[in-house]
């Protein structure tokens, strides 16, 4: 990843959270961490990038509900996440566990 120095590490992930195969690869890297708490952060930094109030509107979700939902004392139902990755359009997908 060849970032300009002009630009601030919040400026990137924002930008490259609008990428789908950037923000997947991102959520999926730390679900490995297997930690919720980093969970919520991904998540929260991806819906940023898209606008919260815009995820909140095309997730049918009130905005209070999603700032409530991705912050660090949060605990968002498994439709509310499914909600979110869908209004930024990525999906949840299982895969087989590696041994």
């Amino acid at each position: 990843m060849n970032t300009p120095r002009d630009v601030s590490f919040d400026d990137y992930m924002v930008q490259s959270m609008k990428d789908p195969t950037q923000a997947a690869a991102y959520i999926e890297a730390v679900i490995e961490l297997d930690d919720p708490a980093a969970l919520l952060v991904a998540l929260r930094h991806v819906a940023k990038a898209h606008g919260m109030a815009e995820v909140a509107r095309r997730a049918n979700l009130g905005d209070k509900t999603l700032f409530k939902a991705l912050s660090a004392s949060g605990n968002p139902t498994l439709a509310t996440v499914h909600k979110v990755l869908a209004a930024v359009g990525l999906r949840l997908s299982v895969t087989p566990a590696t041994m």
